[in-house]
């Protein structure tokens, strides 16, 4: 990773395993996957398996080229991230210069993978990529900081959203408040009916 610039790029040098360009401190060893904040586009679980999948594709990289620079073997191109993993990085102030650093990162990405709070949020139509960003900030605000969501979709809902977490469900939907209510609408149906 560059230390001048923001657009931290993986770059494989030739003298030992591939560091950044600059020296950086190596990655502090009290930072657990506890301690992690994830930034907005990683919105559901999914999102955390690519992550982890995308920094183990980095340190396999990473390791060939310490390979290759060690036993004098052409080099590989440079190794370029996603925005996704860039963010996460810089939000964490995270540098993992050594292998050392990516193993350990990645056994804490892993376990993130494994814990990572998860509601489920079941919706009567297709929630857009902005208002799933806004509800997980909101409940990374207010709940848990690495809150993500499981999306869903059931028409039946007709609107509003049931949630599900692995203690509590709530019924937020026009179908869940009007259960119950099949007599009440019937008088009152009715009550119309009577005044034509």
């Amino acid at each position: 990773m560059n230390e001048t610039s923001n657009n931290p790029q993986v770059a494989p040098t030739t003298a030992s395993p591939p560091v950044s360009a600059v020296s950086s401190p190596p990655l502090e060893i009290a930072k657990t996957y506890k301690d992690f904040s994830l930034p907005s586009s990683i919105i559901t679980k999914i999102h955390v398996a690519k992550l982890v999948a995308e920094f183990e594709q980095v340190d396999d990289a990473m390791t060939t080229a310490g390979v290759r620079a060690k036993t004098g073997t052409a080099q590989a191109g440079q190794v370029s991230l996603s925005s996704t993993l860039k963010d996460f990085l810089v939000e964490n102030q995270l540098r993992p210069a050594t292998s050392n650093d990516r193993q350990a990162l990645l056994k804490n990405l892993r376990k993130l993978k494994d814990t990572v709070p998860v509601v489920h949020m079941t919706f009567a139509t297709q929630a857009d990529n902005d208002s799933q960003q806004r509800l997980v900030k909101w409940l990374r605000d207010s709940v848990h900081k690495q809150t993500v969501i499981s999306v869903g979709l059931q028409p039946s809902l007709v609107a509003g959203v049931y949630l599900r977490t692995p203690n509590k469900t709530r019924d937020l939907s026009l179908r869940g408040a009007l259960k119950g209510q099949h007599s009440s609408l019937v008088s009152q149906l009715e009550a119309l009916r009577a005044r034509r």
